[in-house]
């Protein structure tokens, strides 16, 4: 699973001044969740709230994910257990989610309130039971690695190629 934002993305001063909308300053959230090395569920979509950092609109997005990703994963446990072949080779399935952002990832494990994060709604906390029991590792990946790049804001070639190899192989 592989999660990214791109705070306040569509913001452009210009626009900005001119604009009373609210959703000139919304971030953009994108992720793509992968089995058997293919893409299963993929998103692109602007967030419904302001996120007031980087770090918030990283950790909505996470949030936004695990409420997709979670039940997916429950749903391959209880085929698991119907005797249902999933192709997974562990005994237990489990979901690494790939963050290029260390601020939203100490905030998903790490449960202590910050004084520039205290603001954060609980319900993007919904998660963490999730990472503590160990169903859901966070796990911190360099920025020009992070696959849903491609679904936050525009790349370059080179890093769009190279993303779309990782997601599809092509």
């Amino acid at each position: 699973c592989w999660v990214d934002a791109s705070h306040a993305g569509e913001w452009q001063s210009e626009v900005a001044e001119k604009s009373v909308e609210p959703k000139v300053a919304r971030s953009r959230m994108g992720y793509v969740f992968m089995f058997a090395n293919c893409p299963i569920l993929w998103s692109s979509k602007m967030q419904t709230e302001i996120a007031l950092s980087t770090t918030e609109a990283e950790y909505m997005a996470l949030s936004m994910a695990m409420r997709e990703l979670i039940p997916l994963v429950k749903l391959f446990e209880e085929a698991k257990d119907a005797g249902i072949d999933v192709n997974v080779n562990k005994a237990v399935i489990k979901c690494k989610v790939f963050k290029d952002n260390e601020g939203a990832a100490q905030i998903a494990m790490v449960h202590k309130f910050r004084p520039r994060t205290k603001h954060i709604h609980l319900k993007y906390h919904h998660f963490r039971e999730h990472v503590n029991s160990g169903l859901v590792w966070i796990v911190k990946v360099a920025t020009d690695e992070q696959l849903a790049d491609m679904f936050t804001k525009p790349l370059g070639l080179a890093l769009f190629r190279k993303h779309r190899k990782g997601i599809m192989g092509w």
